[in-house]
């Protein structure tokens, strides 16, 4: 476990390092209080400052190394979409504002090849981008597919295709955009699987610092951001659940779930989700609203979240994923990206013609 794995505890040969070194997990969280201790700055670093922290003087690489895994543990325990998000942010902020300081480190420690650098070319080594990414005599050029799927979650007009220079299928992107493409694919990598199934032992073992994460999100009031409701901006499966909804059909439990969840995530009251049943058939209010407010947190000790894509995918609830599907990991997230691009008119509008509904 050398120093280039505690700098990028992300990348294949450092969890192969941890994999040869025989590391048990269960024991780490149970008896590495260090360890335990680095993860929650880790986690707690990402909702405040959206920074990690760097590796204290007094934290060995093993600890630092050994700390991601254990991070992504404890994200999986608290189990809230925007931490999620926000940490894997974090992480690849870290790691951007490393391999950008590597690349232009001309240090005599650097010479010597023991700083554990990272370079431009070791990266697109590590996301198999080095056929997808050529240099060029201006920058770099990266294929369409890639380009489109680095992209989808970055903000600005300057991102858009139709707003890029196309030469025979490739994008052209300076030095400072491919790195950003490559913090695209850091981030993937580290959401990747979040929030995972934790065994219940090694849940209860860090019940300590997931209480104090969940203590930080309450304090900031993230977990319920979205107060707007625009079904044109629902991400396809949760579109083409409400759809069955309203047409009559009936859905399995799952399905069920999936989308009064998500419907109440994005601040839908009881009632307005119990009208939305009201269409059904086989409709029953006293039970729907049950439920709703058990999914709600309003009758149960907990407020549920929408299931993730992979929970999406395993009951066959995933339809007709687009491109941006490709790039994010839970049907929130998808909603918040699209929010987050609409444009602030277009809501408007819509506000407005539900509004003159309303009144029809």
């Amino acid at each position: 476990m050398n120093a280039r794995h505690a700098r990028y505890p992300f990348l294949g040969d450092a969890r192969a390092a941890v994999q040869e070194a025989g590391v048990d997990l269960a024991r780490v969280v149970d008896e590495d209080d260090a360890v335990v201790e680095r993860a929650r700055e880790r986690v707690v670093g990402a909702l405040t400052d959206g920074a990690i922290g760097e590796q204290g003087s007094n934290v060995s690489n093993r600890v630092e190394l050994l700390s991601y895994p254990v991070a992504r543990v404890l994200v999986s325990v608290v189990d809230e979409n925007v931490l999620v998000r926000k940490y894997a942010e974090a992480e690849a902020k870290a790691a951007h504002e490393r391999f950008t300081a590597d690349e232009t480190d001309e240090s005599e420690l650097k010479s010597v090849g023991d700083d554990g650098s990272l370079s431009r070319a070791d990266l697109l080594r590590e996301f198999d981008l080095t056929s997808h990414v050529h240099a060029t005599s201006e920058g770099y050029d990266v294929a369409v597919p890639t380009y489109l799927l680095l992209s989808s979650s970055l903000r600005g007009d300057e991102w858009r295709l139709v707003n890029r220079a196309l030469d025979d299928g490739r994008v052209p992107v300076s030095e400072s955009e491919l790195d950003a493409l490559l913090r695209e694919a850091v981030r993937e990598r580290v959401a990747d699987d979040l929030p995972m199934n934790v065994p219940d032992a090694i849940a209860d073992a860090l019940e300590a610092p997931a209480t104090a994460v969940r203590d930080v999100l309450a304090d900031m009031d993230l977990t319920r951001e979205i107060d707007t409701v625009v079904p044109e901006l629902f991400p396809p499966c949760m579109k083409h659940l409400l759809d069955q909804v309203q047409r009559g059909e009936h859905l399995p439990h799952h399905s069920r779930f999936a989308i009064t969840s998500f419907l109440a995530n994005i601040g839908l009251t009881t009632d307005e989700i119990v009208d939305i049943y009201a269409v059904n058939p086989g409709f029953g209010e006293e039970m729907t609203r049950y439920q709703t407010d058990h999914i709600r947190g309003d009758s149960s000790p907990t407020e549920y979240t929408a299931p993730s894509c992979a929970t999406m995918k395993a009951y066959g609830d995933c339809t007709n994923p687009d491109d941006l599907c490709d790039a994010i990991n839970h049907p929130l997230s998808y909603y918040e990206v699209k929010l987050d691009d609409g444009e602030d008119e277009d809501l408007e509008d819509w506000r407005e013609r539900e509004e003159r509904e309303a009144d029809a």
